[in-house]
């Protein structure tokens, strides 16, 4: 494990509480319009988590999480953003089937009505489903917004680089490897 990167994940702000609260390890992603061939692809399988705000939408998250969204105008950026944890991929599923996302709603923050809309957007495109070992910084760091960090692509570089000494995983071993276990069994059937 590297004990310092810029390497970073932009991804909903209320997805990355969840992650950081352990209440999820899941992520479903196709990819931002900016990405390179207009797809998701996984460049990096260790990175730091970019809470973003623009594109929230309480109207796709379960009822339990659609409180914590505070709809924000197209290109609107905080001052300063919270970096609080660092994953690494630990399982990378594609998802072609929609009675098998459908299975996978217990996993994740995001209604029926999300789950769906992503899976047919590019339909011809897998879904991915990336399961993530998250851990908590030791202390948040708190950066400034940077104009390139912003646009609709998931992978950025931070003009800081964060330690990652002291980092503590969200769940424990036992939990994290149940989970996947669980998520692992309804992907594969």
């Amino acid at each position: 494990m590297p004990s310092t990167t810029n390497k970073a994940l932009k991804e909903w702000a209320v997805a990355v509480d969840a992650l950081e609260r352990g209440k999820t390890i899941m992520l479903l992603r196709k990819g931002g319009i900016r990405e390179e061939g207009n797809r998701f692809q996984v460049s990096q399988d260790r990175f730091l988590l970019y809470p973003t705000y623009e594109h929230q939408q309480p109207n796709l998250l379960k009822a339990e999480y659609a409180p914590q969204v505070t709809p924000v105008t197209s290109g609107w950026h905080p001052e300063t953003v919270r970096i609080g944890s660092w994953a690494k991929i630990t399982d990378i599923l594609m998802v072609s089937e929609p009675r098998v996302l459908n299975a996978l709603l217990p996993f994740h923050i995001w209604n029926a009505q999300f789950a769906s809309t992503r899976f047919k957007w590019k339909p011809k495109q897998p879904l991915y489903v990336l399961l993530l070992r998250t851990y908590h910084l030791p202390s948040a760091a708190i950066i400034s917004y940077r104009s390139e960090y912003g646009g609709c692509r998931s992978w950025i570089d931070l003009v800081e680089t964060i330690s990652l000494a002291g980092i503590v995983p969200v769940l424990d071993d036992t939990e994290y490897t149940h989970l996947v276990e669980q998520i692992e069994k309804i992907v594969n059937c």
